[in-house]
């Protein structure tokens, strides 16, 4: 079996505005080489309406979906977080895409899957968008995996420089879910205190400080997230893609490289295979230094691919 890689043009679309980089081109051309040949490219499909109330209330839903601007113009929904003429179909791709991943990897089509779309999910609550995040993308696939395929435990780990409100918040009070995340301290979006533990501690934040380093950073994943992830023992593990961690990302403080996205991208696949058959859905999140987004996905991407 491959890797699956699941994107499609639409998500090229949203337009957040002049000062936000064009994130996904810059991945898609990482993933262009000779290396990744090998990859199932696939299209990302629209997500239905009750894959979305899994996780979203229907008020909000409502109102999301009702929002429909027009070419050049751009709808703000809160201070960072903008709708252009291509959002919502883009949107709709993104939580589709993580679906379809799930089906492709449950299903035995691919022995993993990384979903290259934007707009990103992981601060979108189930009752408000946040954080350039409209749709909470890998816990629709969660919530997919659970309703469709009967799955129990299911489990998101996080590694993008912010940390995933939006997943916590759908995640929390429920034991059969499993969310950690490393991220900056002090940051956007301000939640994420190791002190938040869920319902059945169930929820692993590690908080890192501005300028921690790559082996500070392994070591805390070592500590912390990588054995609680074990002890969770998921059936299907699903990984918050993001890499604004980076050293050269302008919008953190965070030293990774790439190195330290394949790094963690290899002890989430040993965890996987230990204790779901490898079965691993990656969703892309944030990162805003293109060359470094398109280095660090490219080497996620090939730690994935060495697992089939």
């Amino acid at each position: 079996m491959t890797t699956a890689l699941i994107t499609h043009p639409a998500c090229l679309e949203h337009d957040p505005g002049d000062w936000h980089p064009d994130r996904l081109r810059a991945v898609l051309e990482g993933l262009s080489g000779p290396e990744f040949d090998e990859l199932l490219r696939v299209a990302a499909p629209l997500a239905t309406r009750e894959q979305l109330l899994r996780v979203h209330r229907a008020a909000y839903l409502d109102d999301l979906l009702s929002i429909h601007p027009a070419p050049g113009e751009l709808v703000q929904l809160d201070a960072d977080t903008v709708m252009s003429a291509g959002t919502p179909e883009a949107m709709l791709r993104s939580a589709g895409g993580a679906v379809l991943a799930v089906d492709m990897v449950l299903g035995g089509e691919v022995a993993s899957a990384f979903v290259a779309t934007r707009p990103p999910g992981h601060h979108a609550e189930p009752g408000r968008a946040c954080g350039f995040c409209f749709l909470a993308n890998a816990a629709i696939a969660a919530e997919h995996a659970r309703h469709q395929w009967g799955l129990r435990r299911i489990a998101v780990v996080d590694f993008d420089v912010h940390h995933g409100n939006g997943t916590q918040a759908a995640f929390e009070l429920d034991p059969e879910l499993f969310y950690a995340s490393s991220h900056e301290w002090p940051m956007f979006p301000g939640t994420g205190g190791a002190e938040e533990r869920g319902v059945a501690h169930n929820i692993i934040n590690v908080p890192l400080r501005a300028g921690t380093p790559g082996p500070a950073f392994r070591a805390a994943w070592q500590a912390r997230i990588l054995p609680a992830l074990a002890n969770f023992g998921p059936e299907l593990l699903i990984i918050s893609a993001g890499f604004d961690a980076h050293r050269a990302d302008p919008l953190a403080n965070l030293q990774l490289d790439e190195g330290d996205f394949a790094w963690v991208t290899e002890e989430l696949r040993r965890v996987a295979q230990a204790k779901c058959a490898g079965r691993i859905v990656s969703v892309l999140e944030g990162g805003y230094d293109l060359d470094a987004l398109a280095a660090s996905a490219a080497a996620h991407v090939r730690a994935l691919m060495r697992g089939i």
